[in-house]
């Protein structure tokens, strides 16, 4: 029997590089590749244990990259703007990796994008995470890469961390601090991005060349603020913070996301039911709180 085609998974240690090798070990139809900066991390042991082959290598080494993709026949590829808080990294990095895949002729690349807000808005907005990833987009398909890009809506995990409901001062309750108004926000657990991916490594042909944008659902902060009154037993209220307010709560990166949230006012475009039949098991809100309670006992 022909050996399986290899699919070279950057990030592989990493939240949404991981999701992704473990659904196309799981498929069965590819090998996977997996690279990371530390070979001996538990992370990557797993993944060896799963059937990967584990390399090392740095995405800021462009030797190391192309040695890494050699006889590939395809690459995800995932870029963190928040390792170094630099566009321009992340930007060269995506590059290095794009140059690589045209050399060596891979077949099918898909890139963790986002839209370049800078210049959609005409620089009205500036979201330094979300720009770098659309210079790398359009990098990638200029240079002819076979390349799809998946655009990712804001991840559910991001309510057991830096999007905690805090508590009211002036009260028994607590507040889920998004300045989106009344606007629904695209979510997805970076835990359901792996089988949506897998499944378009599985049809080239229908999303080559494509942006796709993969989402559980809309909802508003107040039914973002619902589920979790219902999942915690405490009360949980949208207190409808404006961008404006947000930006001066002057935590590292609190312009970047109150601009995110001002360019999610304009309701990119991410496919809810495109996404639920790329993964048909995709976790809602809801379901995804009431398997994380636990992250959250601390309120």
């Amino acid at each position: 029997m022909a050996s399986k085609k290899v699919i070279v998974v950057f990030g592989a240690t990493g939240s949404q590089g991981g999701s992704v090798a473990r659904a196309i070990l799981a498929g069965k139809d590819f090998s996977v590749r997996a690279l990371t900066r530390d070979v001996s991390r538990p992370a990557a042991l797993a993944l060896q244990d799963l059937g990967a082959e584990v390399v090392k290598c740095d995405l800021n080494d462009q030797e190391a990259v192309k040695e890494a993709l050699k006889g590939a026949y395809g690459a995800f590829l995932v870029t963190n703007f928040w390792d170094d808080f630099s566009k321009e990294k992340e930007v060269q990095q995506g590059k290095i990796v794009a140059d690589a895949s045209k050399q060596l002729g891979l077949k099918h690349v898909i890139y963790s994008g986002l839209e370049n807000v800078k210049k959609l808005t005409k620089g009205k907005l500036e979201v330094l995470h979300f720009d770098g990833k659309g210079e790398v987009e359009e990098y990638f398909w200029a240079l002819g890469v076979p390349m799809t890009s998946v655009r990712i809506a804001a991840y559910f995990e991001n309510f057991l961390t830096f999007w905690k409901p805090v508590k009211a001062s002036d009260g028994d309750y607590y507040n889920l601090m998004l300045p989106m108004n009344d606007v629904p926000m695209d979510g997805i657990s970076v835990a359901d991005v792996g089988p949506a991916v897998a499944s378009i490594f599985r049809s080239p042909e229908e999303f080559m060349g494509k942006a796709v944008g993969l989402s559980a659902e809309a909802l508003t902060v107040q039914q973002y603020a619902d589920i979790l009154s219902k999942a915690l037993g405490k009360v949980v209220k949208d207190p409808k913070i404006t961008p404006e307010a947000y930006e001066k709560l002057g935590f590292p990166g609190a312009k970047e996301l109150a601009d995110m949230m001002r360019f999610y006012h304009m309701k990119p475009d991410r496919d809810v039911k495109l996404t639920h039949k790329l993964n048909p098991n995709v976790k809602s809100f809801s379901q995804f709180i009431s398997e994380n309670k636990e992250a959250l006992k601390d309120l």
